[in-house]
């Protein structure tokens, strides 16, 4: 089959042939229908030899969707043809964070050498992929694999992060959402679909700003010097109750302690690296700052349902599996607007 691979350190994904992969007992094979492209693969690939946590090569891809091809000795639940949903942050699925569903905090995943697709295990951006385990699928019935893949990361990851904020998201409440791509303008949905809170976005790029005021932001602000100030302005000075970075770079969390009112939440969202001061005089009085990664079994479930409800549309850009190194090479120049979604079987 074929699949693409990062294969070298600092080298381009490759397009390549590899073995068509057989499900062993209590894993489930999958035609792949999607295969959703991040950011954090870049990131990845960006990562020096040094340190690298990664075998090489491996197959790309942390959001995947697809059909069941084939079904392990003991599965049981599942059934040829079914359409499903992956579940990435694989966990050990005994320890008292995978009892509660929140695989994405197990706390035996290092101890035990286990990764999610796409980040360690063979991943989705293939014509067929192995899931470990039944209970890492989701069940998507007849929604379209394209615009669900991308739920499964950028939808359940700041899914999580909301979720955390909604007691502050009151009416009259503000929500600041930093970076309106492929995780951020799911967030505004979000926002506007679970919340009564003024949504206001920030972006360096008009485009995506407009594609930030297409899926429901009230306000849409250019990402510059001004950007706090103006937030501040719009909020009579007092600042956003939730604040969601979705990019995670020094200017980006610099301006969403900026913006923030007393007593607000801080999300960082983005993985680009930064981190924001804590402590007496840095922010406002009982600002909390938090880190989430991913989101919970239970919660893909709830997102899932929020897109059947007609409460999520992702904006996608298609790409076929040859066409996947054109997709991350565009990713990463920033002219994908919304989401890059490989179709492995066309």
């Amino acid at each position: 089959m074929k699949a693409l691979q990062y294969r070298e350190i600092g080298a381009a994904p490759e397009v390549v042939t590899v073995p068509d992969p057989e499900p062993g007992p209590g894993q489930v094979l999958l035609k792949v229908t999607a295969a959703g492209v991040c950011h954090s693969d870049i990131a990845v690939m960006e990562w020096p030899a040094e340190g690298f946590p990664y075998e090489l090569p491996m197959t790309l891809g942390h959001e995947g969707v697809g059909t069941v091809a084939a079904l392990g000795a003991g599965v049981t639940g599942l059934a040829e043809g079914d359409a499903v949903a992956v579940y990435g942050p694989w966990g050990c699925g005994t320890c008292a964070k995978c009892a509660e569903g929140k695989e994405n905090y197990c706390l035996r995943a290092g101890e035990l050498g286990l990764f999610p697709p796409g980040l360690g295990a063979p991943g989705s951006t293939a014509e067929y992929m192995l899931v470990d385990d039944a209970r890492h699928l989701v069940p998507i019935g007849g929604l379209d694999p394209v615009a669900t893949v991308p739920l499964t990361d950028a939808g359940l990851t700041p899914y999580h992060a909301i979720k955390r904020s909604l007691p502050k998201l009151v009416p009259g409440s503000t929500a600041v959402v930093i970076g309106t791509g492929g995780l951020g303008h799911v967030a505004i949905q979000l926002l506007r679909a679970m919340t009564a809170a003024r949504v206001i976005a920030l972006d360096v790029s008009e485009d995506k700003l407009a594609l930030a005021r297409t899926v429901g932001a009230h306000e849409a602000v250019l990402s510059d010097a001004q950007a706090a100030a103006t937030v501040r302005e719009l909020t009579g000075g007092v600042g956003a109750q939730a604040v969601f970075d979705c990019v995670g770079v020094e200017p980006t969390v610099k301006t969403a302690g900026a913006v923030a009112a007393v007593e607000s939440d801080v999300t960082i969202v983005g993985i680009g690296g930064a981190g924001l001061p804590v402590g007496f005089g840095h922010l406002p009085f009982e600002v909390s700052v938090t880190a989430p990664y991913w989101g919970s079994r239970g919660e893909l479930f709830e997102v899932i349902e929020l897109a059947r409800a007609g409460a999520l549309s992702v904006h996608t850009e298609t790409f076929s599996l040859d066409e996947a190194p054109l997709a991350y090479e565009r990713l990463h120049a920033g002219k994908i607007n919304g989401r890059a979604v490989i179709l492995p079987n066309g």
